[in-house]
């Protein structure tokens, strides 16, 4: 086992998966307390647009979701806030809107799109050096929002009309915020994919709420059992020769399974006791 560390490209995504596990805990906490799961699969799906329309112009197609998922998530929130329309219904349009943008895009584009499936499934064995970088930089802006805004957040998160009452800057940390959710869900593209990417932000965050309430202790049990799940499932991935989103995702589920009936065992016990 100790022998894959020897490999560049399986120590790229030994890091890959800590860094994601640590940006995906904390910007997952909050998109879970906020019961915001459905926006950030909605913006997810959408980036699909830009990755077509970066196929199609010949440059990065991740800085073209990144680009499209921020601008979405921006207008989401603004359509929202203001009522003009109901958020769901305002998310459904975005999330077909951005599909069918790429999936036109690229069968417009001269030539065929070799890595869409990695987009769609995520192949987080070809994790580069200077995704590590991007990667990096958005682990620390995150946490340094978090660590700056964080009892703004947290009020936010649980109370947002006592957060307005008590001064905090409600419109734009929820901007920010939702900004940050668009970009940590098309940079994870890479590693679990758009169709899976989004069990990264729950997955861990539902685990650490069967432990506890408070939002300091859901962002750290989040980001420990992220790191569990996602070296999990890159051993798993390796020896069984599968896709390597797909077994993150598979060992954090397994994960979840075994922490909630291990959970209920204990409860069990202690009232009997």
């Amino acid at each position: 086992m100790f022998d894959l560390l020897k490999y560049t490209f399986f120590n790229h995504a030994l890091i890959a998966a800590l860094l994601g596990s640590i940006t995906c805990g904390i910007i997952g906490t909050y998109v879970d307390t906020r019961r915001l799961v459905f926006i950030a699969g909605g913006i997810t799906h959408a980036s699909f647009g830009g990755l077509g329309i970066g196929f199609f112009l010949g440059f990065n197609p991740l800085v073209g979701a990144g680009i499209f998922a921020a601008i979405t998530a921006a207008t989401v929130e603004a359509i929202s806030s203001r009522k003009k329309i109901r958020e769901d219904s305002a998310i459904a349009m975005a999330w077909s809107f951005g599909m069918a943008i790429g999936i036109i895009f690229i069968f417009l584009s001269p030539a065929y799109a070799p890595n869409l499936m990695s987009y769609l499934f995520g192949s987080i064995l070809t994790v580069t050096s200077i995704d590590l970088l991007v990667m990096l930089g958005l682990a620390l802006l995150v946490i340094g929002v978090f660590i700056i805004f964080f009892n703004d957040i947290q009020f936010i998160s649980f109370d947002e009309e006592f957060a307005r009452s008590s001064g905090a800057a409600v419109k734009f940390i929820k901007y920010l915020l939702i900004v940050l959710v668009a970009l940590t869900s098309v940079l994870y593209i890479k590693v679990a994919g758009i169709i899976l990417v989004l069990s990264l932000l729950t997955i861990p965050q539902n685990m650490a709420m069967l432990f506890s309430r408070k939002l300091k202790w859901i962002i750290m049990l989040s980001i420990l059992f992220g790191i569990i799940g996602s070296i999990a499932g890159l051993f798993l991935s390796y020896f069984l020769d599968i896709p390597s989103g797909a077994s993150i995702i598979f060992s954090l589920v397994i994960l979840y399974i075994t922490t909630f009936f291990f959970q209920r065992i204990r409860l069990n016990i202690a009232r009997k006791s």
